[in-house]
């Protein structure tokens, strides 16, 4: 066995590519060689430094890539982030520390960029804690029973005024940037997509040979403003006496304003032969279940840990989101490197600066992280042991800074 100080951690070099993504098919149970084809799709990937691998001798057996991204605070002011992604470690080489020694080296270069936080999507839920980070963000998937809705079935379209158009992927490609960034200047817990992004959503790139083109539509107000997209699939199932059982699976919804949501939901739950709508990744507070006469007609069927994220600079990403009230608190991080005073004005801007005042809570930056979005409870995690009141009643008064009255989310699979 090679030891762990002989395997070499660095960036890949463009030569190297194949090599690496052999490892993340690995990693992933996927087919491990890809074609020529497949290889020059992914050459937008290949940021200098940004690929890193391990290597024995010359065998790719660990990956990590990041990526420039852009988070939505509380209030909508978006932070740089570092966006981590494809980690992996091959299972000949697993407990060395490879995967530790890439953290280390790029949580260390996204500090010197000037990054204020971290972001990773969990394939598994124990590995990230140990490197700061907690989980910000929930998912939930709803499955609706379409027949239970109490929908009318001969619904023809909006009764606002709006109407429900089917559009190709160039009409996607040219309508979807914007509007995604209509919704992540609002809601907390997204993230940018780039070009790539809707080049791959449309089929323009094509990583995988198991890409099955959607259909899409929009929704348009009576002004004709584009305020909501849809992209779905639809499988072939017939029942005995030749009954539909179709499924429509919704890849992805956007919706800037709730009749938007409210008629692409409907519209998906009135397509001739849909009996089941798959919901895809939503909001766990998501508006969906109450746009229908019987909201016990949607269930989820999923729901999970989603975004993680590590505060790298905790003094600018307090100061990058908004609070509900005024108030201040003392924040003892304890594997932070310091302890801040956190102060909220009546506004809802806050400031955070380094004290030597004594402490109200003792927290961990993954806590920190869990409560920065506003989706966790101080209150609950006190419970739970994991932060320690030094004043009591201190996880109140967190609370009533950094709860939101609607929960972060974020969209994306990344």
């Amino acid at each position: 066995m090679t030891r762990a100080a002989d395997i070499d951690v660095r960036p890949i070099t463009e030569a190297e590519l194949a090599g690496w993504h052999r490892a993340v098919n690995t990693g992933f149970l996927r087919e491990p060689t890809l074609s020529e084809e497949q290889l020059a799709a992914r050459d937008p990937w290949f940021v200098p430094g940004r690929l890193l691998g391990a290597f024995d001798r010359d065998r790719c057996v660990a990956t990590f890539r990041s990526f420039d991204q852009r988070l939505t605070t509380v209030g909508g002011t978006a932070v740089p982030s570092d966006a981590i992604t494809n980690v992996t470690v091959s299972p000949t080489h697993r407990r060395r520390g490879l995967l530790s020694r890439m953290m280390e080296r790029d949580l260390t270069a996204a500090k010197e960029r000037g990054d204020a936080v971290a972001t990773l999507i969990a394939a598994e839920y124990p590995i990230y804690g140990r490197y700061g980070f907690g989980p910000a963000t929930t998912m939930a998937e709803w499955t609706i029973d379409v027949p239970r809705t109490g929908l009318d079935p001969r619904w023809s379209g909006p009764e606002d005024g709006g109407r429900i158009d089917l559009i190709d992927a160039p009409d996607v490609r040219k309508l979807g940037p914007e509007l995604h960034e209509r919704l992540r200047r609002t809601q907390p817990g997204a993230v940018s997509r780039d070009d790539l992004w809707w080049q791959l959503t449309t089929g323009a790139v094509r990583f995988f040979n198991t890409f099955k083109e959607p259909h899409y539509a929009v929704y348009r107000s009576q002004s004709g403003e584009v305020e909501g997209m849809v992209a779905y699939t639809s499988d072939d199932h017939w029942g005995d006496g030749k009954q539909p059982l179709n499924t429509a699976t919704v890849k992805w919804l956007i919706g800037v304003t709730p009749a938007a949501e409210r008629a692409l939901w409907q519209y998906l739950c009135s397509i001739d032969w849909i009996t089941t709508v798959k919901t895809g990744w939503r909001a766990p507070d998501d508006l969906l279940p109450h746009f229908l006469p019987d909201p016990r007609a949607a269930r989820i069927t999923s729901q999970a840990d989603w975004m993680w994220v590590r505060i790298l600079d905790v003094v600018r990403a307090m100061e990058a989101r908004t609070y509900a009230g005024a108030g201040s608190v003392v924040l003892d991080v304890v594997d932070g490197g310091g302890r801040y005073r956190l102060e909220a004005a009546a506004d809802g801007t806050g400031a955070c600066a380094a004290t030597t005042d004594t402490a109200d809570l003792g927290i961990t930056l993954s806590d920190l992280a869990t409560l920065w979005l506003g989706d966790e409870s101080a209150v609950r995690l006190a419970a739970l042991g994991r932060v320690r009141e030094e004043r009591a009643g201190a996880a109140r008064v967190a609370d009533a800074l950094l709860r939101t009255s609607r929960r972060p989310w974020c969209p994306d699979l990344f």
